[in-house]
């Protein structure tokens, strides 16, 4: 005699600095989706543990899908368990990024929606991409990132953002950060390979590798991304001069942002400029000259001397909203 399916059962991983446990609590008590699932395991997110262990717990506790509640850093860190499972996420946005909430088109501000499509939507298979970091004591460290990692100017802002400020006024706290950024001379010194071919020298003010192409702010950085095309995006921006960062804000403000949108724009995009190199690829070894800052997803990881990072396609289940309902 056959045996009836055990209850769905949901996981939530919150990080409690960025939202409020008794408000999600609500909005999944008053969802009709939630009937008839087991009772919600819920695991608070630590300074220590960012949200990685406390998946691999909702994992061996039988759930059925794990709902992300908090910024970028939380999203990242339950990706890392998640990944390579059949277990899908599910992102309830907080902060002031959700960059992969934003890349995906899903609501960032919307608490009910966005608990609606935990429980009653659909699953697409999204790319995830894993790097192994070279610490200066040799140590070698392994993560992964669904939106960007970046080195040079690019974690430089970030280490120099104000988290106060951030709180309170948003992505404008960038604003701040990117001047102070900007008076810092230092560029990468460094060699890289990308899916084997032959090792090149370069220097850049910024490394960036992307799995999605948009910014807070809609800045389309990356205007090629996809987060199911088995690629990744790279760019690297290299300006001598202030011509240079024209260069880079006309191609990323200007054409990015705006000629790409329409098919007639399109006719007037222009070819790279020197200050700004777009690659794509399936593997980056890269090796600098000096331990260089680097951020995944938004978030600062230390230093780094070396990189590997490659393509996991399709390792990632997202629960996106359903079509069909």
């Amino acid at each position: 005699m056959p045996t009836s399916n055990p209850q769905p059962r949901a996981a939530v991983v919150y990080n409690p600095t960025k939202v409020d446990e008794a408000e999600i609590r609500r909005a999944i008590a008053d969802e009709p989706g939630s009937a008839g699932w087991a009772p919600t395991l819920w695991i608070a997110t630590t300074e220590d543990d960012p949200g990685s262990g406390q998946t691999k717990r909702a994992l061996a506790e039988g759930a059925s899908v794990v709902l992300a509640a908090g910024g970028d850093g939380t999203v990242r860190a339950v990706v890392e368990a998640l990944a390579d499972t059949d277990v899908p996420l599910a992102i309830l946005p907080a902060g002031t990024g959700n960059l992969l909430a934003r890349n995906l088109d899903l609501t960032i501000d919307d608490l009910a929606e966005s608990v609606r499509i935990a429980f009653t939507g659909a699953d697409r298979r999204i790319d995830v991409v894993r790097i192994d970091i070279r610490r200066e004591d040799n140590a070698i460290t392994h993560h992964a990132f669904v939106v960007m990692a970046g080195l040079g100017l690019d974690a430089k802002m970030l280490a120099k953002t104000d988290e106060e400020l951030k709180a309170r006024v948003g992505w404008l706290a960038y604003a701040q950060a990117i001047i102070r950024a900007l008076r810092d001379s230092h560029q990468l010194r460094l060699r890289y390979s990308l899916d084997g071919d032959k090792q090149q020298a370069v220097r850049a003010h910024t490394l960036i590798v992307g799995n999605c192409g948009t910014l807070t702010g809609n800045i389309v950085l990356l205007p090629d991304a996809e987060v199911d095309d088995g690629l990744f995006d790279l760019v690297m921006m290299r300006p001598q001069d202030l011509l240079g960062w024209l260069q880079i804000v006309g191609k990323v403000f200007w054409e990015n942002g705006v000629l790409r949108r329409t098919e007639v724009g399109r006719l007037f995009t222009t070819k790279d400029v020197h200050a700004l190199r777009y690659l794509r690829g399936k593997e980056l070894r890269v090796r600098f000259s000096k331990p260089e800052e680097i951020e995944l997803d938004g978030d600062g990881l230390g230093y780094a001397t070396a990189i590997k990072t490659w393509i996991a396609p399709g390792a990632l289940a997202v629960r996106l909203p359903n079509q069909t309902s």
